[in-house]
């Protein structure tokens, strides 16, 4: 079982314990002993064959007491087989197998595992097997014998996904090219998630991911600032023809890397078909098990996700390369430089800012002055009339570039402010951090200064003395 690990009520029953396995290694010794007692009499070195024959009909006429404490026959051919392997293997050779002693998979085992397909009907059978093994159960089955049981108990998976007709082209190298997209996630905190992801098309390594609350152009420059920061810049990226990716400031970014831009043709997404393959695998193996314990945050579901994509997606084997995508990713490297071909192309600093920068055009008034986001900025007089570039980090309008002709004019000075972040830079309603407690109790600071400005009266002292008087005074 896994250390640290306590699994769930409902499987500690079917976890195998160590007073289990010494009971199964014991069985298995019982069972050696009662073949070695009846096959070494007739092994003595003073039998003829003739005589070993005789011996060996006679014990396979009579009955024996077994292991399990039954009157058993035994036929002269088993017989025989147990001679041979005593006789080139010695007495380990008479041990049974495993499936000699009892069923392959224990039926407890399998009300393991189809407990987890009823729980859910979305998890396959390969899933099912995944979670047996994470949680340290003994003799899990392989994948096809839980298909074959679950097709029995009419167990089938609760709805197909149709794999469309995708191409096989495959990039050359690493990094040649990239898809994106974005999958629908699930409700967390009563807000809908969505997974924007990127996929390196050769080694299928996803090389930035992040659940996210809302589904527009800065998550997905976002998710591309990621990729690039920390794999380098691709060949090109394909991606579809949403407002996510459609977004003029999205296309300035892939513009400012050098990245080619390939938009899939309406209804034909065959190119981005690993991206897709992809989703159904987040959904089958990741969204099936958020449906059983959903996280209470996204930054949960984050941190969930993150770990899954490390431990498992990218050191597991894929079915089509069959490599691990991490694996994968770093063969194509290491062969790239056995063939003299540069590595990875990282962008500067300076050039990740100017690709994430967003950019708008005005018109400067005769005054000097733009209008931008309800706000009023200054520029160079002599730019009075003429069309400016406007950069800037649309969660930040306090600071703006001028250009003019591609050339740099400082910043503009902002004048009247009304917005302090562009209309569409809305913070992620699925991630905004709750506010910071201050710690401060108004009331018991109320409280505190009327007890330092003067002795307060005391009513429960006056009554308390009242009642003292009294009882003199009768007495």
């Amino acid at each position: 079982m896994l250390i640290g690990i306590k699994p769930p009520q409902i499987l500690e029953d079917f976890l195998v314990s160590d007073k289990e396995l010494d009971a199964r290694r014991a069985r298995v010794q019982k069972i050696g002993l009662f073949r070695y007692a009846l096959v070494s009499q007739v092994l003595g070195p003073e039998l003829t064959a003739k005589q070993r024959g005789v011996l060996v009909r006679e014990l396979a006429a009579k009955q024996h007491l077994g292991p399990d404490g039954l009157m058993i026959t035994v036929s002269r051919n088993t017989l025989d087989r147990w001679v041979r392997l005593l006789r080139d293997g010695g007495f380990e050779a008479l041990l049974p197998a495993t499936r000699d002693i009892g069923p392959r998979t224990p039926p407890r085992i399998l009300e393991v595992a189809v407990q987890l397909k009823k729980e859910n009907p979305g998890r396959t059978a390969a899933q099912v097997v995944r979670i047996m093994r994470e949680l340290g159960l003994e003799l899990v089955p392989a994948e096809r014998t839980l298909q074959r049981h679950f097709a029995d108990l009419e167990l089938h998976t609760a709805h197909k996904i149709a794999a469309g007709p995708f191409g096989r082209f495959e990039a050359e190298w690493a990094n040649d090219l990239w898809s994106g997209d974005v999958c629908h996630g699930p409700t967390i905190g009563g807000c809908k998630t969505y997974l924007f992801a990127i996929i390196d098309d050769h080694s299928r390594k996803l090389v930035a991911w992040r659940w996210t609350g809302k589904e527009d152009a800065i998550r997905s420059q976002d998710a591309l600032r990621v990729a690039v920061s920390t794999h380098g810049i691709p060949g090109g990226i394909y991606l579809d023809n949403g407002s996510t990716y459609v977004d003029g400031q999205f296309t300035r970014s892939l513009a400012c890397l050098g990245i080619r831009l390939i938009h899939s043709k309406p209804g034909r997404p065959q190119g981005r078909g690993k991206i897709e393959r992809f989703f159904r695998t987040v959904r089958s193996n990741f969204l099936v098990e958020v449906q059983v314990n959903p996280p209470e945050t996204v930054d949960e579901l984050n941190r969930q996700f993150t770990a899954w994509v490390e431990q498992v997606y990218h050191q597991r084997e894929h079915s089509e390369t069959e490599q691990a995508p991490e694996a994968r990713w770093l063969a194509s490297w290491e062969n790239r430089a056995a063939s003299s071909l540069p590595g990875p192309k990282y962008a500067t600093a300076i050039q990740l800012r100017e690709a994430f920068l967003w950019s708008d055009r005005r018109q400067v008034t005769k005054t000097g002055t733009i209008s931008f986001q309800s706000n009023t900025y200054e520029v160079d007089a002599t730019l009075a009339g003429r069309q400016i570039e406007l950069l800037y980090d649309p969660f930040d309008l306090s600071e703006i570039q001028v250009r003019y002709q591609g050339r740099n004019l400082g910043n503009a000075i902002l004048h009247k402010t009304r917005a302090n972040v562009h209309k569409k830079a809305k913070t992620d309603p699925a991630v905004t951090p709750p506010p910071t407690a201050t710690g401060i109790d108004y009331l018991k600071a109320v409280e505190l200064r009327n007890s330092k400005s003067h002795n307060p009266i005391s009513y429960i002292d006056l009554i308390g003395h009242s009642i003292t008087e009294s009882n003199n005074t009768e007495e």
